[in-house]
């Protein structure tokens, strides 16, 4: 059943994508075909340019994410151990997502300049806030009777955080993770677009500017299967990490 389902939907879309292409008044450069789009698909794939700007953009998601995760999940555990900390940081929290990421671009180039480090550093942003609340949440729903267990067997600090409080919370983390990454792809892509770069957001700008639709439907393409692989593959590494506890 949960392969069958996005299946068959996926058939559907398909179905009802083709049937809109064969109208008179839709012209390709509105919406190729899907035959266009799966031709174009293939000649892309087998080019070493794509997978180059493929490589970029994965690597820039991935390193933000991790700068992201390096100051989101000390601070998670800060506002959990201290209600001072939680009190200070906690109404300021809802702010950092107010602002678009669109609208910090031109203030990383101003204070880091053009390249990688900017867009490093905007994926980093986005990624902050749902690292810390999935982190946060997962923290303050744990067990207290679980705890106060651990406390009585000498499990304080560290020790208590490595192995009974980082367990339990893995899922809320892990999901702060998944959602994190995801929001990182965006932000290295609209980073690419307004600071410059050798990633899929450049390749995307090109593209539009050359009215080619079906490139754009091409990279877009290539972006969700990016976001799907790691998103997959962090689900599947709670799973495993479950069964180990």
């Amino acid at each position: 059943m949960n392969v069958t389902a996005p299946a068959v939907l996926a058939l559907l879309a398909v179905s009802a994508w083709h049937l809109a292409t064969q109208t008179q008044s839709l012209p390709q450069w509105v919406l190729p075909s899907p035959a266009q789009f799966a031709s174009r698909l293939l000649l892309e794939i087998w080019r070493s340019q794509t997978w180059t700007a493929f490589a970029w953009t994965t690597y820039e998601a991935a390193l933000g994410c991790l700068v992201g995760a390096a100051i989101a999940l000390p601070l998670a555990y800060l506002i959990y151990r201290s209600k001072v900390v939680a009190a200070a940081i906690e109404p300021f929290l809802g702010a950092t997502q107010a602002i678009p990421a669109i609208a910090l671009a031109p203030l990383l180039v101003l204070w880091i300049g053009y390249g990688t480090a900017a867009i490093v550093a905007l994926c980093a942003l986005m990624v902050f806030f749902p690292i810390l609340l999935g982190a946060t949440l997962g923290l303050r729903q744990l067990d207290v009777n679980v705890l106060e267990a651990a406390n009585l067997d000498g499990a304080h600090g560290l020790r208590l955080l490595l192995s009974i409080e980082g367990p339990l919370a893995l899922h809320a983390i892990t999901t702060g993770l998944r959602n994190g990454f995801t929001l990182s792809i965006t932000g290295a892509v609209v980073g690419e677009m307004v600071m410059g770069g050798t990633g899929l957001g450049t390749v995307l700008t090109a593209q539009r500017h050359a009215v080619d639709t079906t490139g754009m439907f091409v990279t877009i393409t290539l972006l969700c299967v990016l976001a799907m692989t790691i998103y997959t593959a962090l689900y599947l590494f709670e799973r495993w990490w479950v069964r180990q506890y």
